[in-house]
């Protein structure tokens, strides 16, 4: 049971990449989706946690710098 939810969170967080990605060249909420795979990756893969990691201390800093202009 556990290696079958395992299976099913890997499937359904790449098709969630898959389908932001597509979502940045057409209308749609493209990184909020991609986040949210990356999300549901990061629980199973080091890769996936730390690219979350990078794009979330990246966000921050945009943030950052738009709230001091």
């Amino acid at each position: 049971m556990r290696n079958v939810k395992r299976v099913i969170k890997t499937v359904f967080g790449f098709t969630l990449l898959v389908i932001g990605v597509v979502l940045l060249v057409t209308p749609g909420p493209g990184w909020v989706v991609i986040l949210a795979g990356l999300a549901l990756l990061a629980a199973e893969f080091l890769w996936a946690r730390r690219l979350l990691d990078r794009l979330k201390d990246g966000a921050g800093r945009v943030l950052g710098s738009l709230r001091s202009s």
